[in-house]
């Protein structure tokens, strides 16, 4: 008889778990406390509109397909992906932005306008950063974070130095333009942290920006969760939810299964991949691994303010993805990290799916989504949520030129608050624990519990860390750090 397992939680990395560990053999079954799958990749649905809840950026596209291609299968078999022209664009004001193409020589290009000589610095910084993602991206991200020793290699050896400056450093180098800076500093922040707190070798996440490029999934990001859910059922997997697990049940130190509207459940196994200090609350605390005090200690990647919007009109001179820069970068991000507070200037992102999906929204209108990135466990009120709604759209209206709220048919707030009750979030955090040094590979909370037998963790407080494809990669971690155990 296979081995039972037991999959806390439905998200990318539960998913991902699920059917490596399917495909392996196990009678595997996932427990979701919501009514729907996805976890923080839940989608909205409301008066014809379709919004992404969590994840919008589809970024590394290779990982996606090697995932699919260890079940022999490959993305396009599930859903359609489109090459996004501009990828994203960057506003510092009115009549004033940046757009980011889909092509290196365009953005080469985009460079060299806007500071002389900077397409020949711009083509060194991304040479390295290539060569640090093929690094990363084709073995240290698949190493399961038990051992310092996973991060000796020959090549990381070369690559020391930059374990030990900053991706804050390594621009400012090269390029003096504020608004440059911003743009290549950008992409770190998916992995939760400060350029100037960020090892240099992370610039692998430019080389994904600009050197693969931004893609949107036809239907959302929803669509890459309905896929893998798709294919974790076509393996034998059992999904089950409005499941919510109250507690994981222990015997001489061992797991042995997982207790549901006061039912308890058998299982071989137990894989977590919900929110790492909530798993070890459903614990005796004797079997916890890390105290508040670890992870009062730890710094948490941002929670986020996020509005979804349904609009009675097409929305002008705005891209499907949107930053706007125009006010002071350093100030919101020392809101985030260095005094935890509501800044009161703060930069916000936008994403509009429907100029490029005409799925997601009735003909002639738009759905818009707008994120601010909040320190968590800030306080969140009703009243705090409007005050910077109207914030962000006072701004938004200036910087594109045109009247919006008139057109809004419905918003939808979700704030820390939310992200606390739907996802059991600690301190209502959006995207994990952030990537610095001292919280990279081994070094972050680890997959398999080292005081519960049977007990593992995967998702986006493990490694290798926040994002959707880690969380891809996470899965895979977990269910081979199983399938060694067992087999």
């Amino acid at each position: 008889m296979s081995k039972r397992i037991a999959i806390i939680g439905s998200g990318f990395s539960s998913l991902a778990a699920a059917s490596y560990l399917a495909k392996d053999g196990y009678s595997v079954t996932i427990f979701e406390k919501n009514s729907s799958i996805g976890g923080r990749a839940r989608q909205l649905q409301k008066e014809g509109f379709t919004f992404d809840m969590g994840p919008s950026w589809y970024w590394m596209p290779d990982v996606f397909e090697r995932f699919f291609n260890d079940f022999g299968k490959k993305p396009s078999d599930y859903y359609e992906l489109i090459k996004l022209n501009p990828a994203y664009k960057v506003y510092f004001g009115r009549d004033d932005s940046i757009a980011i193409g889909d092509s290196l020589q365009k953005i080469y290009a985009t460079f060299e306008d806007v500071e002389v000589g900077s397409a020949k610095k711009l083509k060194k910084f991304i040479d390295k950063a290539a060569h640090n993602y093929e690094i990363a991206i084709k073995d240290l991200v698949y190493r399961p974070g038990v051992s310092p020793l996973e991060l000796v290699t020959v090549e990381t050896f070369k690559k020391l130095g930059q374990f030990f400056s900053t991706i804050s450093k390594e621009v400012r180098k090269e390029f003096s333009n504020p608004k440059l800076i911003s743009i290549l500093e950008f992409p770190v922040l998916f992995l939760g942290a400060k350029a100037s707190n960020t090892p240099a070798f992370y610039s692998f996440m430019n080389y994904a920006d600009f050197g693969l490029g931004t893609f949107h999934p036809k239907g959302g990001m929803f669509s890459v969760v309905k896929a893998m859910g798709d294919l974790a059922e076509s393996l034998g997997v059992a999904i089950k939810t409005d499941a919510a697990v109250e507690e994981i049940s222990i015997d001489n130190k061992t797991a042995t299964g997982v207790v549901i509207d006061g039912k308890y459940h058998a299982f071989d196994i137990v894989l977590s991949g919900a929110d790492y200090h909530h798993t070890e609350t459903l614990l005796p605390q004797k079997f916890r691994q890390y105290s508040e005090a670890y992870w009062e200690k730890k710094v948490f990647a941002p929670s986020s303010l996020l509005f979804y919007v349904g609009f009675d009109k097409k929305i002008e001179n705005v891209a499907h993805h949107a930053l706007f820069f125009d006010v002071d970068f350093e100030a919101h991000a020392s809101a985030i990290y260095d005094h935890p507070a509501w800044p009161e200037d703060p930069l916000f992102y936008a994403s509009f799916t429907s100029k490029t999906d005409k799925t997601v929204a009735p003909y002639g209108k738009e759905s818009g989504v707008f994120l601010i990135p909040l320190a968590p466990g800030l306080e969140d009120t009703a009243e705090l949520r409007e005050t910077y709604f109207n914030k962000i759209m006072d701004r938004f209206e200036q910087i594109t030129n045109q009247n919006v709220r008139n057109s809004v048919i419905f918003k939808e707030a979700f704030c820390v608050n939310d992200f606390e009750e739907a996802y059991n979030s600690y301190k209502g955090n959006a995207y994990g624990l952030a990537n610095t040094l001292m919280q990279t590979a081994f070094l972050r909370p680890n997959l398999k519990s080292s005081k519960v037998r049977n007990l593992f963790f995967t998702g986006q407080l493990t490694v290798p860390g926040p994002g959707v494809p880690p969380a891809l990669i996470s899965g895979k971690l977990a269910a081979g750090l199983i399938a060694k155990k067992t087999n």
